[in-house]
C-alpha cells in the first residue's frame, strides 16, 4: 500500500468492554438500520453484519469506520438484515446436534444468501432517495462471516459499490472469484480454508488484497472478538487499520 495510504487513519483506543456506540438508529427499507459518521460525508459503506446482529463488537468497527480517516470520513450504514432474529451466539461452535439443527435451519431461512443479496440493492436504492444517504457520492460494501459472501455476491457485474471488503468470510467459493468486478479485500482467520482463499485470490480478474490473521479465530473482527485479550484487541486494531486504509484507496 502506498505512504499516503499507511498515513490516512488513525484508530482511536479501542474499547475492550460495554463499548457506547456512537451512531443512532433509522427504518431503512423496513429495517432498523445503525448509521453512524458524519452528516456531510461524500462517501459511504454498507455494512453486511454477521448472523449474530447487532454486537458492540461489530458496532464499534463502524464506528472506526465511519470517524478514522481524517481526509475522507464515512456515513456508514449496517441494516438488521434478521429483522430482531438473528442466530444466537451459545449456537456457535456448532458442536452437537441441536446447535447444528439450529444453525442449518438459520442458514435455510433467514441467513439464505439470495433473501439478502436481492435485498441490498433496494436498500441502497432508499438510502440514496432520502434521509442520510442522500448526499452520498461513492458506496462501499464490506461484511463479515456470513456477510462477507453477501459482499462477494454483491459486488459483480453492475454493482453499485466501488469497493469491496469480506472479513473472515463463511462460504468461500472460488468460483466467486472471476465474477468481482471491483477492488476487493479478503481478511482470512485462522479458521477459513487456506485451499479456498488461495483459489479464491488466484481466481480474482481485478485488484485484490489477502490479508491473514492466522492466530485469530472466526469472527474476531466481530461479534466472536473478545476484546479484553490483548492479542485480539491488537489484531482486532490491526484489522480496522487494513480496511481503512484499503477503502481509502478506492473509493
Amino acid at each position: 500500500m502506498s505512504q499516503h495510504s499507511e498515513a490516512c487513519c488513525t484508530i482511536p483506543p479501542v474499547v475492550s468492554k460495554d463499548y457506547v456506540p456512537k451512531g443512532k438508529y433509522i427504518t431503512v427499507n423496513g429495517m432498523q438500520t445503525y448509521v453512524t459518521g458524519p452528516a456531510n460525508a461524500k462517501r459511504a459503506l454498507l455494512c453486511i453484519y454477521d448472523i449474530f446482529g447487532f454486537f458492540p463488537q461489530t458496532l464499534q468497527g463502524a464506528d472506526i469506520l465511519a470517524h478514522s480517516d481524517k481526509d475522507r470520513p464515512y456515513l456508514v450504514f449496517m441494516p438488521d438484515w434478521f429483522e430482531g432474529k438473528p442466530a444466537h451466539i451459545s449456537w456457535y461452535p456448532p458442536d452437537t446436534d441441536d446447535k447444528k439443527e439450529k444453525m442449518g435451519a438459520f442458514f435455510s431461512g433467514p441467513a439464505a444468501p439470495p433473501k439478502t443479496v436481492s435485498r441490498v440493492p433496494k436498500v441502497l436504492e432508499e438510502l440514496k432517495s432520502k434521509g442520510p444517504g442522500a448526499g452520498i457520492e461513492t458506496w462501499g460494501i464490506y461484511g463479515y462471516c456470513w456477510g462477507g459472501k453477501i459482499v462477494s455476491l454483491s459486488s459483480q457485474a453492475g454493482t453499485p459499490f466501488k469497493a469491496g471488503a469480506a472479513c473472515h468470510p463463511a462460504m468461500v467459493d472460488p468460483a466467486d472469484a472471476p465474477n468481482i468486478t471491483i477492488p476487493f479485500a479478503m481478511l482470512p482467520s485462522q479458521d477459513e480454508d487456506k485451499n479456498d482463499v488461495g483459489k479464491w485470490q488466484e481466481g480474482l480478474k481485478v485488484k485484490g488484497e489477502v490479508t491473514w490473521f492466522d492466530n485469530q479465530i472466526h469472527g474476531f473482527m466481530a461479534a466472536r472478538g473478545d476484546l479484553e485479550k490483548a492479542e485480539v484487541k491488537t489484531d482486532y486494531e490491526k484489522a480496522y487499520k487494513l480496511l481503512l486504509n484499503f477503502f481509502h484507496q478506492h473509493l
